[in-house]
């Protein structure tokens, strides 16, 4: 009988690990997989985007084009396979200006979701914000326009 016992922990423990794979392939699915991050060595794919919020850890209201009268927006980064702990910066432009510079982590994982904001102070025309590695090296953007 006791073979029995362990024979059934072990199918449990089995099954356990191919669930446990299955939900994080699916998971990870989510992340649009067109959108790597080439030649980082830590960051593998990203899902960068703006909207006028953030609700349940997703980006809210996301769109590529906003009316002026749009108080705030936020931008929103999902990255995966992050192969060291690591810090990013999001660097807003509006036209060719920079205005602002915002340096978070990024934790070593399978998944991270970070995000900032930026009040648009009514100001028109062509934005967008780029990511950036410790090293200050672009790594990917995102455009948006205010009308």
């Amino acid at each position: 009988m006791k073979k029995y016992r362990l024979l059934s922990f072990f199918s449990v423990v089995v099954a356990m690990t191919l669930i446990g794979m299955i939900l994080q392939t699916s998971a990870q699915e989510k992340v649009a997989p067109e959108s790597t991050l080439k030649e980082t060595g830590v960051l593998m794919k990203a899902r960068l985007v703006i909207g006028t919020g953030v609700e349940n850890l997703e980006p809210a209201g996301v769109a590529e084009t906003f009316p002026a009268s749009t108080e705030k927006v936020y931008c929103f980064l999902e990255a995966t396979n992050i192969n060291q702990d690591t810090e990013v910066s999001f660097v807003w432009f509006h036209g060719q200006k920079e205005l602002l510079k915002i340096n978070l982590p990024l934790k070593k994982g399978p998944r991270w979701r970070t995000y900032v904001y930026k009040n648009l102070y009514g100001q028109k025309g062509d934005w967008r914000v780029e990511i950036r590695d410790a090293m200050g090296k672009p790594l990917k953007e995102v455009k948006f326009k205010v009308e």
